[in-house]
């Protein structure tokens, strides 16, 4: 499970990313708003903790971005700001949960631990798959990179589909033709190459990690 501190006080953020990574989970920090905008957007996380008070982007104003890039996605206030006026607020921007500080690490991990398993419920109940910052929708038929929503025909829906359920390994020309249209790979055409390019051009192009890789005399592999 991957979480984003966000917190400006290095002492307060070390003393977290401590405790969740002896947890066995994986903590990465950013010690103002815009900073954890921009990581947020480019990787996947299964929570965010943040404070309210940070420089660049305030916390109940990115919370508000975090909850609309990702509503599933679980957030923690953890501030100083411990009056009823200051949850209510931090609950109407979108938290889940509200620690006040000081706190006990055992009931953040505790808080943490119910988040994430609410979290993952609701993940469940939505069909869909998920590589890096790329998730595909199949009950919608949607398609979206980081908060941009891209339009796919649906060839190019059923192609990505099955790159994302196979992600990591390597696919020939054949494996795709005879998965994604149903026949034996004629080596006099290029449909399956012509498709990848059609796709990398709306999944790739415009971002900074490639998605779909090309083995040299294999095929094609992807994921980060």
């Amino acid at each position: 499970m991957r979480i984003l501190i966000v917190e400006d006080e290095p002492k307060v953020a070390s003393f977290i990313k401590k405790g969740l990574e002896e947890n066995h989970f994986e903590a990465e920090i950013a010690y103002d708003g815009t900073s954890a905008e921009k990581l947020a957007r480019q990787y996947k996380y299964d929570l965010f903790i943040l404070d309210i008070i940070i420089p660049g982007i305030g916390g109940l104003e990115l919370c508000k971005l975090l909850k609309k890039m990702d509503p599933s996605v679980p957030v923690l206030m953890l501030t100083a700001l411990g009056s009823t006026d200051d949850k209510i607020v931090g609950f109407d921007a979108g938290a889940d949960d509200y620690l006040v500080k000081p706190f006990e690490f055992r009931e953040l991990l505790a808080r943490i631990k119910v988040l994430l398993k609410k979290g993952q419920q609701a993940v469940d109940t939505v069909n869909r798959l998920v590589t890096g910052d790329l998730e595909l929708n199949l009950d919608k038929k949607t398609a979206r990179r980081g908060n941009t929503l891209i339009e796919l025909t649906a060839k190019e829906f059923s192609l990505l589909e099955y790159f994302m359920r196979n992600k990591g390994r390597v696919l020939s020309r054949n494996d795709i033709a005879e998965k994604v249209w149903d026949i034996s790979y004629d080596f006099s055409t290029n449909i399956v190459d012509v498709y990848v390019n059609f796709l990398r051009k709306k999944i790739d192009k415009d971002f900074d990690k490639k998605l779909i890789n090309t083995k040299v005399g294999f095929g094609y592999i992807f994921g980060e």
